[in-house]
C-alpha cells in the first residue's frame, strides 16, 4: 500500500499523466524529431516494476489517450504500445536484473519496435513514407532512460508503491 493509505493507482496514474503532458508539450521545430517518448517510457518502467498493476490493458488505454491527444488515427499508438508492453511484460524478470545501461539499450529497441509498428499502421492507413526521423525518438528515449529509471524508482520507493 502506498504512503498514508493512498491507493498506488493514484501515484502510477499521476506519473502517466505527467508523461502524457510531456508528450504533447509544444516544442520548437528543432526538437520535434528528437523528443523522447515519455508516455511509452513511463509505461515500460511501470510494467517492469509492477507487472501485476500495469499491463497490456493499461498500455492500450495510455496509447488510446496518446492517440486522442496527438490527433492521430485512433488505435495506432494503442496497438503499438500494447505490443511493446507485451514484449516487456513477458521478459520483466530478465529486465529487472539488467543494469540501467542494458535496460536503456533494450528500451531503445522496444521503442524502435513501437515506432515501426506506428509507421507500418500509418503507411497502411494514411500512406506515409518512411524517414529516419520516425525512429530518432527511440535513441533519445534510450538516453533519457538513464535519467528516468532512477527518478521513477525513487518515486516508487518514496511513496511505497507496490
Amino acid at each position: 500500500m502506498a504512503k498514508n493509505g493512498t491507493s498506488p493507482w493514484w501515484y502510477i496514474n499521476a506519473s502517466i499523466l505527467v508523461a502524457l503532458i510531456l508528450s504533447i508539450m509544444p516544442l520548437p521545430i528543432q526538437l520535434k524529431g528528437i523528443w523522447p517518448d515519455w508516455a511509452a517510457m513511463v509505461v515500460i518502467y511501470w510494467t517492469i516494476a509492477l507487472p501485476q498493476r500495469v499491463n497490456i490493458g493499461t498500455a492500450w488505454i495510455v496509447g488510446f489517450l496518446l492517440d486522442i491527444l496527438l490527433g492521430t488515427v485512433l488505435g495506432v499508438n494503442a496497438l503499438a504500445l500494447s505490443l511493446v508492453v507485451f514484449a516487456v511484460s513477458s521478459n520483466f524478470q530478465k529486465l529487472r536484473n539488467f543494469t540501467v545501461w542494458q535496460q536503456a539499450a533494450l528500451v531503445g529497441v522496444f521503442l524502435v519496435l513501437f515506432h515501426l509498428v506506428v509507421f507500418w499502421l500509418n503507411r497502411f492507413l494514411i500512406n506515409v513514407n518512411f524517414t529516419f526521423e520516425y525512429i530518432t525518438p527511440s535513441f533519445t528515449s534510450a538516453l533519457f532512460w538513464l535519467w528516468l529509471f532512477p527518478v521513477l524508482r525513487s518515486y516508487r520507493r518514496r511513496f511505497k508503491i507496490r
